[in-house]
């Protein structure tokens, strides 16, 4: 009789991100593109207002 083998922890979390992208259905590539360019253009966003704003502190910090 052959022991159980159980999946290390990596292994399940590969498993489940594979089944989420499974579960996007048909036009699973579409949709996938199309959540990866919103969340590239949200961390865009951020990361240019964050540099905005570091442009205001310094230029204020130095105006005075």
């Amino acid at each position: 009789m052959r022991p159980l083998r159980t999946k290390s922890r990596p292994d399940r979390l590969l498993d489940t991100v594979g089944d989420s992208v499974a579960a996007l259905g048909g036009g699973g590539m579409s949709k996938l593109l199309k959540a990866t360019l919103v969340a590239g253009g949200v961390a865009a966003l951020t990361a240019g207002s964050a540099a905005i704003s570091s442009i205001r502190r310094r230029t204020e910090g130095s105006g005075s």
